[in-house]
């Protein structure tokens, strides 16, 4: 499926891809892309939701955030007005969220 990106999203590859191909061994070929770019980088927020990956991620001392979480500094910040539409739409796909970190992103948005 193709679609066009903002024009401030830049995709970028690890240069390294041996050590992606090590990390993959531990973690998906998405995420192990994205850990193995934010060793790369010097300047990088790393979004991750799958927990194998936050985890793997964390023990490279790699400095993360979830989906959730750009949520949540989204709304505390004003760039949204509010979280509960994103939620909804966000529940209507598989991604998994349970209802006791929903509760726990709505307190801390405020809503």
């Amino acid at each position: 499926m193709d679609f066009l990106l903002p024009s401030w999203i830049e995709l970028k590859q690890p240069f390294d891809r041996d050590f992606q191909t090590v990390i993959e061994k531990s973690v998906d070929k998405g995420e192990a892309s994205a850990i193995a770019l934010a060793v790369e980088l010097n300047d990088y927020l790393l979004i991750i939701d799958d927990l194998k990956g936050r985890n793997f991620a964390l023990q490279l001392g790699l400095t993360i955030i979830g989906t959730m979480g750009v949520i949540v500094d989204a709304k505390l910040t004003r760039v949204i007005s509010s979280v509960k539409p994103l939620l909804a739409k966000i529940k209507a796909t598989n991604f998994r969220i349970s209802e006791n970190v929903e509760i726990l992103i709505l307190n801390k948005a405020g809503e």
